[in-house]
Parts: structure tokens; sequence; C-alpha cells
């Protein structure tokens, strides 16, 4: 049997049951929701509302001036953010570095990684205020991402990995490490290790999914 439910003006809205032999209950939830929420099923009939997967891509921004580049307004829901280098370089040598941030600012410490750069040479180093990309950029660019996951929701525990390029000098460079920030992840900088180096070549971008 079919249950229609009559428009105020005019047609209506129907819904059916499928041909099944016993019985079947969805209980609906009490509110409405949230904006871009859908509904889902505990397997047992209850139905709530959750946040959906998204994917959403930035604006990119021309890495051709600054001594930082900052992606802020960043949601809540995010869970996986992308650090995307497109032909980037600096007029420095000092290593590239990419800084998270809560409401609170930007973390600048308690970084625990390791960034190996692998060529005619092969080299590493630790970082400590930052992930960072162990590359001496002068004269090269940067090509390639920087992979950011929420380990631990309740504890802001975000980890890094990622793998760029300096086709030029055929150097390539992996990037590994983890950090805890003071609150929901909302801002990323791209940024160097001595600060004062300044963008002169490139563009980066960021996409974040949840």
């Amino acid at each position: 049997m079919a249950l229609r439910l009559n428009g105020s003006s005019s047609g209506y809205v129907e819904l059916n049951a499928p041909a099944a032999a016993g019985s079947n209950t969805l209980t609906l939830p009490t509110g409405n929701g949230s904006a871009d929420q859908v509904l889902s099923t505990n397997g047992s009939g209850t139905l709530s509302f959750v946040d959906r997967g998204r994917m959403v891509q930035g604006t990119a921004v021309a890495s051709t001036s600054g001594t930082s580049i900052d992606f802020t307004g960043i949601p809540s829901w995010a869970k996986r953010v992308t650090v995307m280098l497109n032909g980037v370089s600096t007029n420095g040598t000092s290593n590239p570095l990419i800084q998270l941030g809560a409401s609170s600012g930007m973390i600048t410490s308690g970084y625990v990684g390791t960034g190996s750069e692998c060529g005619a040479s092969t080299a590493a180093s630790s970082f400590t205020t930052g992930f960072g990309i162990r590359s001496a950029l002068a004269a090269n660019t940067l090509q390639g991402v920087l992979h950011l996951f929420c380990l631990n929701v309740s504890s802001n525990i975000w980890v890094a990995s990622g793998v760029t390029a300096q086709p030029s000098s055929a150097f390539t460079h992996q990037i590994a490490g983890t950090v805890t920030l003071s609150g929901t992840l909302d801002r990323v900088r791209i940024t160097t290790t001595n600060g004062t180096d300044t963008f002169d070549a490139g563009s980066i971008n960021i996409l974040y999914e949840g």
C-alpha cells in the first residue's frame, strides 16, 4: 500500500513499500540535521543525519612573493588535506616547511618528522617546527604533493606523508611526520625554515576532504 502526501495546491508525493513477506520499521531522527548532511542507517532501522563525504579544492595561489603562503578557513569536517606544489621556488636555500594551525594560531613547534633527499647523493634531516622538505631551493623548482591525515579527531593528531621532486637536478624528497594541534585544524602555511627567504616562482593549492 502506498502513502500519498498531497501537495498544498496540486500534485503529490507518494511513498511505496517494496513487496516483502515481513515488516520493517524505519525510525526518523528528531531534528532536521545540518546543511549538507545526509540520512544514514545503523542497519537496524534507526536513521540519523551524518556529514556526507566531500572533496573541496581551494584557490591556487601564485608563490611568486612573500615569505609564507597561508590557506585559511579549512572547515572542521576536513580529515585529509593535500598540499600541491607546482614549480615552487624561493630566492634562498632554506628548506621549505609546511605548518598546521587551529583557531589559536599556527603551530610552530612539537612536530616529529623527517625529510629526506635522494639523487646523486642521499641525506636526511629532522624537523620540529613543521613538516620539512629537505631541499636547497635556489635555482630549482619543486613539484609534488604533501598529504595530511587526521589520525585522531578527539586529540587533533595529524600525520604527514608526501613526495616532491626537483626535475632540474633529478632529486626527489620524501616527507613524513606527526603533530598534535591545540584545536581543530583550520589553516595550513607553506614557508621556509628560516622564515625570511622569499617565494619567487610557481603556484600552490590545497584540496581538503571529509
